[in-house]
């Protein structure tokens, strides 16, 4: 069997000033295809798995494996974090430049792309997005959910061979929302989705995880939980494929 692109082996990791560790013991593998949906209260940690994954917070405990390789130093951490793009829970936190084009072509150039080709690989994946026309917008106008796209864009546009994503819908109108559900239900990458929005979680992903005592805990049986839980807009067909 191929190694899985992510694995988390015996993980604990405790804030400083803490008592109780938000993660501990924590195991977990990210296969190629998978697509997970995590959930759970806010401070269950898990906006802190994603940053431990991605080497943003040194875990205290255990190891966090790429491909196999177990990753420590800051240089294996640049690997992990040219192969998976995860994308903030606040849009402004990640757009670093004042146009929208040399925002989302700064990842590729930074991978070594000649300038024409990342100026194009963004433009491609703006278009992709449903932003064409959009590259000369001035970042800090746009609204909260035409940057939450533009980050997207600019995570996309490393060509990432996984997705973290931390509630991706925070802030989106319903057809903005609709638009990220559509794109991401045709992207075919393995994906870790943080998010409050069950309906959006079932859209886009197949296996469901809440962290419990700083433990992955699975949970066959979201989909059943969710439709007790009813829609906020009342009662609708659902379509599970």
């Amino acid at each position: 069997m191929s190694e899985p692109l992510l694995e988390l082996v015996q993980v604990g990791f405790m804030y400083p000033g803490k008592t109780v560790p938000v993660l501990s013991g924590l195991n977990f593998r990210l296969e190629a295809s998978e697509r997970i949906g995590l959930y759970g209260p806010n401070g269950s940690g898990k906006t802190t798995l994603l940053h431990v994954i991605m080497g943003l917070l040194p875990p205290q405990a255990g190891a966090v494996r790429h491909k196999g390789r177990v990753m420590t130093t800051e240089r294996d951490f640049r690997e992990v974090r040219r192969s998976i793009g995860m994308l903030l829970q606040n849009a402004d936190d990640q757009i670093i430049y004042p146009t929208v084009l040399d925002d989302v072509a700064f990842g590729p150039l930074n991978r070594g792309l000649s300038r024409g080709a990342a100026r194009e690989l963004a433009e491609q994946t703006l278009a992709m997005l449903g932003l064409a026309g959009f590259g000369d917008r001035l970042a800090h106008r746009l609204s909260g959910g035409e940057k939450k796209l533009v980050s997207l864009a600019g995570v996309l546009a490393m060509e990432p061979e996984a997705l973290l994503l931390d509630e991706p819908t925070g802030g989106l109108d319903p057809d903005t929302r609709n638009r990220l559900v559509d794109i991401l239900a045709h992207l075919a990458k393995p994906m870790i989705v943080i998010s409050h929005d069950w309906d959006f979680l079932a859209q886009v992903t197949d296996t469901y995880y809440s962290i419990q005592s700083g433990q992955l805990i699975r949970n066959p049986d979201f989909i059943l939980h969710r439709h007790v839980h009813g829609h906020p807009m009342g009662d609708h067909e659902h379509h599970h494929h």
